[in-house]
């Protein structure tokens, strides 16, 4: 009778102590990655968020934004713009959601003449999600696999304003809500932030010229070698593909990645 009673006692206090933990947490974690499918590992790919075209023969997995529909038979990523709005687009956003400097006025990515968001408090972060997670629900009634959520390093070009914390408040909210819609999420580059993937809720990499920079082996090592590479350069296609063309999924794009049949279409692989 008294070890039945300790039992229950026991059995009690931990569903206390579970129960007060989840009261304290912030948020609900995001859905584990096996309730979602990640894209293939080490397979012809292709890079297409600058306009959707044709892939080429064998290719089994592609890239494209939310706006365009995803190609047959492929395993599909939907790219969209989360920290920064997308060039020329930031009327789409509320005025107050765009970052501004000491003089009010908008920062820009100067490379890409795109307003960064500010996502600097919680209010704020949990606007710029219903908008993100609005092109999500897009994504997941077009049939995508999986969301490329893009610019997750802005904090890094502008770190007078942004950091590490408030990117992966947000991007929190993000897997969560891909997961909840059954899509898998990638990392967008960020090597900075590869260490916190599984706090963050992200299952796998997409990865721009970490040949270039000498940088793929550890995301290789973060994300348990799901990673889809793409390089720029001749010099970074064959750094890339002299260390991992065995192992990750490669390709080489005209950094303005434009459609095929576009002048300055590039599409090499290893």
């Amino acid at each position: 009778m008294l070890l039945g009673l300790a039992v229950a006692l026991a059995v009690t206090a931990v569903a206390i102590t579970a129960l007060k933990a989840g009261s304290q947490s912030p948020a609900a974690p995001a859905a584990p990655s096996a309730l979602v499918t990640p894209p293939p590992k080490h397979v012809p790919w292709d890079y297409q968020i600058g306009g959707a075209y044709a892939p080429q023969s064998g290719v089994r997995v592609v890239s494209r934004s939310y706006e365009d529909a995803p190609s047959p038979g492929a395993y599909n990523i939907c790219n969209i713009n989360a920290f920064q709005a997308q060039d020329g687009a930031e009327r789409d956003w509320d005025s107050d959601l765009l970052l501004r400097d000491a003089g009010g006025d908008v920062v820009y990515d100067e490379d890409w003449g795109e307003a960064v968001l500010d996502i600097r408090t919680d209010a704020k972060r949990q606007r710029i999600a219903a908008q993100v997670n609005a092109w999500i629900d897009e994504c997941a009634a077009k049939a995508y696999k999986a969301v490329e959520p893009d610019n997750y390093d802005a904090f890094t070009r502008f770190p007078k304003y942004l950091t590490a914390d408030q990117t992966k408040a947000l991007m929190k909210l993000l897997s969560a809500h891909a997961h909840d819609k059954g899509l898998a999420i990638a990392q967008k580059g960020t090597l900075e932030l590869v260490a916190d993937r599984a706090s963050v809720g992200l299952d796998f990499a997409v990865v721009e010229e970490c040949g270039e920079w000498n940088e793929c082996g550890q995301f290789a090592e973060a994300f348990d070698n799901n990673v889809l590479v793409v390089e720029y350069s001749a010099k970074g296609l064959s750094q890339a593909c002299s260390g991992w063309s065995g192992t990750l999924s490669i390709v080489r794009r005209d950094e303005s990645v434009v459609p095929k049949g576009t002048g300055g279409y590039l599409h090499e692989t290893c």
